[in-house]
């Protein structure tokens, strides 16, 4: 199994103000599998995968990436691996303001051994008309698109997605989920996708349904729909 998690748990908060926020996940993920975590605001979704990426601790359970636990790893081993083999997206774009789309991109790829071939990459991304311009110049699509291209130019083994879509109009978040499933199909890279949207589940390999901090349902997507057909 290439990510597996066995009875992670999570509490913020001392004495009467603690809460339990993840209450014993237990979650396998197929290398290559596109992964959509479901759930509403405040159920553990976020910080689940925060854990997974290596921002968060848990209190208790197992992480295993490809043979290796990562409760085990070093404070310098977990940076490198943060750096060398995940990639992240998140809601906000968090762009250098001062650099270009091309340089933004870059900047993932200095991170990476095996970066993948800039060029191509921004017409993956249909950036390459756009690549001199800075963040300021760019629409919220253009801006999100960017952002997924300094994540996945390491050519990560996991990119992790927290509601990248949030901040955008319906056209430009279905263009935004068509360019990560032409990611994950084109490269291979496991997805997991956090998400509040119930629609976005009908184009994931897998989808785990969390709520109160426990997965509700977790199950293989039999309908699987491409992005283009959601609606929503």
């Amino acid at each position: 199994m290439f990510l597996s998690l066995t009875n992670i748990k999570k509490s913020f908060g001392q004495g009467d103000s603690r809460v339990e926020v993840l209450k014993g996940i237990d979650l396998s993920i197929e290398k290559g599998e596109f992964c959509v975590l479901l759930g509403p605001s405040g159920s553990g979704k976020s910080t689940l995968l925060n854990i997974i990426g290596g921002i968060d601790r848990a209190d208790s359970g197992q992480i295993t990436i490809e043979g290796e636990l990562m409760e085990k790893m070093t404070a310098k081993r977990l940076s490198q691996y943060r750096r060398k083999h995940l990639g992240y997206v998140f809601q906000m774009y968090n762009l250098i303001p001062n650099l270009t789309v091309r340089e933004n991109i870059e900047v993932g790829a200095y991170l990476s051994d095996h970066a993948l071939d800039v060029d191509e990459l921004l017409d993956t991304l249909g950036l390459s008309a756009h690549q001199k311009k800075l963040p300021n110049q760019l629409s919220g699509g253009q801006q999100q698109r960017t952002a997924i291209g300094r994540a996945i130019v390491k050519n990560p083994d996991i990119l992790l997605c927290d509601e990248p879509t949030g901040a955008l109009d319906y056209k430009t978040s279905k263009e935004i989920l068509k360019l990560i499933e032409t990611v994950n199909q084109k490269y291979g890279n496991t997805v997991v996708m956090v998400t509040h949207n119930d629609a976005i589940k009908d184009m994931a390999d897998r989808v785990v349904r969390i709520r109160d901090g426990m997965i509700r349902k977790n199950y293989l997507n039999d309908h699987k729909v491409s992005a283009q057909e959601l609606d929503w």
